[in-house]
């Protein structure tokens, strides 16, 4: 059964930090590509950090670059997203979610079968 339950979200001031974990069940397995995704009210949901299983390749949308960063720790089934320098756009409920690998995925929402529930992040101006 897979598993996933994000956290570390939170209210912080623009500009500031924040770390978001999620434990995810099917990292050890290697076989599970896995995405931080958020949604801010009125919009769809986007990916803003997708990790490869097979090679470790990260995607980050292009207003993250430079201020994000995802992480995948396999043996201790955790994901991490640091987050920094955050601004009042980066508003929302992040989620993470797990797909079983395949080359060339794309972060997409669409393509993530399985969800954890989602955590807030409120930055402030």
């Amino acid at each position: 059964e897979v598993q996933l339950q994000a956290s570390g979200g939170g209210l912080v001031e623009a500009g500031g930090s924040l770390k978001l974990s999620c434990a995810a069940s099917v990292l050890r397995s290697r076989d599970y590509d896995i995405g931080w995704f958020r949604q801010a009210p009125g919009k769809e949901r986007e990916g803003v950090s997708c990790i490869a299983a097979n090679n470790g390749d990260t995607f980050y949308r292009d207003s993250v670059k430079g201020r994000f960063t995802a992480s995948r720790d396999n043996l201790k089934d955790m994901v991490y997203l640091r987050m920094s320098s955050l601004k009042p756009d980066d508003t929302a409920i992040y989620y993470c979610a797990a797909v079983l690998a395949e080359y060339g995925r794309s972060c997409n929402a669409a393509e993530y079968a399985y969800w954890g529930q989602g955590t807030l992040v409120t930055v402030s101006s």
